[in-house]
């Protein structure tokens, strides 16, 4: 029997989403109970399309939006290439951009220095119809200077209906990931309601999700969210974490959250928007240590 297929029957049969999550991950909780050392160079199969990404994303939306970020202020195009060609040295292929936080040229600035097939890159739309989600995906690629997208998502959506309210912008990344222009589709949410669509929406590929030991510009308090995304993990969709530094409320507590964030076994990895070398530096080395302690939920 398929995972999903065992995943469905178990529910229907009355079976609760956390004893479905121990028979397929081994924790029902949604932390893992034996960590393993992890580095943020891991590759991670990322989704039902296996995208190849490394467990730290390398982000640009810190205080993202209107076209900005404290990435694209502080660093400039220059810089944020820098910063990315290093991450990239240091064994990072995952990208984290989006419309809103102008950061689509900072790539393809770093594109021109390391093989496109090579990374995988996320970005973002906050389009709903079908004639603007059209129109984003041709400019992004413009943008970003690449003929494909690796991970589209449906961006800060916090509308309870938003199946019924984006439908149009859907069916276009459908259509675009059929023609191989887009490999996979995702959401990012801003609420709860929003989130607890998530595991029954068959669009969806890939989650990322805010999260942090403190509740720190989160959906709601973090075990609320961590059983929202075991569900969706059981769903068989990939997860990815955000916020885990809760945008700089715990820059004076990074070993804290990323002993939380490494200790999620429903996450399958995470980003963080690093701003200069020295912080990248630091989130690398910290990560080895930080994800043998586990955590005590």
């Amino acid at each position: 029997m398929r995972r999903r297929d065992f995943i469905r029957q178990s529910l229907l049969a009355g079976t609760s989403v956390a004893a479905v999550q121990q028979r397929l991950y081994g924790t029902s909780n949604g932390y893992v109970e034996n960590p393993s050392r992890r580095f943020a160079y891991d590759g991670v199969a990322l989704g039902p399309n296996k995208l190849p990404a490394s467990r730290l994303a390398m982000g640009t939306g810190t205080k993202g939006f209107r076209g900005a970020s404290n990435q694209t202020r502080k660093l400039g195009v220059g810089g944020l290439t820098d910063l990315y060609r290093y991450g990239f040295d240091n064994g990072l292929t995952f990208w984290d951009t989006a419309d809103g936080y102008g950061s689509h040229p900072h790539l393809k600035s770093a594109l021109q220095h390391i093989p496109r097939e090579q990374v995988v890159i996320m970005t973002k739309s906050m389009s709903k119809t079908a004639k603007d989600m059209r129109e984003d995906i041709d400019r992004f690629r413009r943008e970003l200077g690449t003929d494909y997208i690796d991970l589209l998502l449906l961006h800060a959506v916090r509308e309870e209906d938003w199946p019924v309210q984006r439908q149009g912008a859907m069916e276009v990344i459908d259509e675009y990931k059929q023609k191989g222009i887009v490999r996979s589709r995702g959401i990012s949410c801003h609420s709860l309601p929003a989130l607890r669509q998530v595991h029954r929406q068959e669009f969806i590929d890939v989650d990322l999700a805010r999260i942090n030991p403190i509740g720190a510009r989160m959906d709601a308090d973090p075990a609320t969210v961590v059983e929202e995304l075991c569900k969706i993990k059981a769903a068989g969709k990939g997860v990815i974490g955000m916020k885990i530094l809760g945008e700089g409320v715990m820059r004076d507590r990074v070993g804290e959250a990323l002993q939380h964030a490494l200790a999620l076994d429903c996450i399958d990895c995470f980003t963080i928007g690093a701003e200069n070398r020295v912080e990248l530096s630091d989130l690398i080395r910290r990560i080895p240590e930080a994800s043998t302690l586990g955590w005590n939920a």
